[in-house]
């Protein structure tokens, strides 16, 4: 398989993350594993995901079926059946889904996913914006590239990398890729 140039995110601006990703699988299965709650649960969270502007997206995180780790202590709450919902607000099958990303207290970012075919694969092309401060891009950058490499992984039909050793390893870089704010 092809890979592209660099696969880690980028900090746009003080309030976004960006990264592309190339995965092994048409755009109609990413899409699948992008909308459909089964599908989606092996590599991101189950949830019921209204596929048009205004429908429901929510997000059940049950990191126990992601990984055999021990999760770590600050990371417990998070551990299963962590819930949050959102509101799609641009679905273009099979191309361009955007949805609100953990409303709470009338916030919330939104992260947006672009597939581009390329050949037999697809350009997955991910933007998290309206991050609130740098502390929560580091987090939200570790975390889509981590989870977007068991989303590959599930795709390449092998066994899953291990979640937590990886988030951390990768969160450690995040915090020398991603500048503080000046």
């Amino acid at each position: 398989m092809g890979k592209i140039a660099d696969e880690y995110g980028v900090a746009t601006d003080h309030a976004t993350v960006h990264m592309k990703k190339l995965l092994p699988a048409s755009v109609e299965v990413v899409w699948e594993y992008l909308t459909e709650s089964d599908k989606r649960a092996t590599w991101l969270a189950s949830g019921e995901m209204g596929l048009y502007v205004g429908g429901q997206a929510e997000l059940c995180f049950n990191f126990k079926n992601l990984t055999t780790e021990t999760t770590p202590e600050r990371f417990l709450p998070y551990e299963s059946n962590h819930r949050q919902q959102g509101h799609v607000t641009l679905c273009e099958p099979p191309h361009l889904l955007s949805y609100t990303w953990n409303e709470r207290d009338g916030r919330s970012s939104e992260v947006r996913f672009e597939l581009q075919a390329q050949g037999e694969q697809t350009l997955l092309i991910l933007t998290h914006s309206r991050l609130p401060n740098r502390n929560e891009m580091v987090s939200v950058a570790s975390g889509w590239h981590t989870h977007l490499g068991i989303l590959e992984d599930r795709l390449n039909r092998q066994q899953p990398r291990q979640f937590w050793a990886t988030h951390a390893r990768l969160e450690a870089e995040y915090q020398q890729r991603i500048p503080a704010a000046s």
